[in-house]
């Protein structure tokens, strides 16, 4: 971490509540791109914290950033996970089909959680995406190709590392129960693991014609 990283996280640890980029940015007299690469840096290391704010008016709501004490506890968690997942695929029959119907039941209660309610098949994409964004996988869509998504982070990239079959595909089914939530057809879906250098390839529905 530099010490321009550490400065910001130092102001970061003064705050009393979660502060915008903005904020941040008037705070500590940086530029706001600066500020964001700072903060991208703090929330990867587990040393912040994102949520988003309240809505107010049209337009996506922005980030609100604090420090947080929370990385032995997301190793914990992701712990856990790999814990979980072995244990899946020890005792389950059909492990990859019993961790994506769990991560269906999960992606349907995010979802529902949200107010989700039928919609496009493009709106419902863009939904998955935006809960796929706000739980940290950082997403990035293919403007030519929609339908072909990176996922340039993973919460769970230990785990996930152990047991692919089990951890991608509650992910994959988590996609799939947020896009059936909003009334779209997930068929067509799919997850492709590792399959680029720092990211993995999802496909979500619609798919264009090439």
């Amino acid at each position: 971490m530099s010490a321009s990283t550490e400065r910001l996280l130092t102001s970061l640890r003064a705050q009393d509540r979660p502060v915008t980029l903005a904020s941040l940015a008037a705070t500590t007299s940086l530029h706001p791109n600066t500020v964001r690469e700072h903060l991208d840096t703090l929330v990867r290391a587990g040393l912040a914290g994102r949520t988003r704010e309240q809505p107010h008016g049209r337009g996506r709501p922005a980030w609100a950033y604090e420090a947080t004490t929370a990385v032995s506890e997301a190793s914990e968690y992701a712990a856990l996970a790999v814990v979980l997942s072995s244990t899946i695929a020890r005792t389950s029959p059909q492990p990859s089909v019993d961790a994506e119907r769990a991560g269906e039941d999960w992606g349907r209660t995010l979802a529902r959680d949200r107010g989700a309610a039928p919609t496009t098949p493009e709106l419902a994409r863009d939904r998955a995406l935006e809960l796929l964004d706000d739980l940290g996988f950082e997403p990035r869509q293919d403007p030519s190709v929609p339908s072909t998504v990176r996922l340039t982070r993973c919460p769970l990239l230990e785990a996930a590392r152990s047991n692919p079959l089990i951890v991608c595909n509650v992910h994959l089914g988590m996609l799939r129960g947020v896009l059936g939530e909003h009334g779209a057809d997930p068929a067509g879906s799919a997850l492709m693991p590792f399959a680029e250098p720092g990211a993995c390839l999802l496909v979500v529905p619609p798919v264009e014609e090439p």
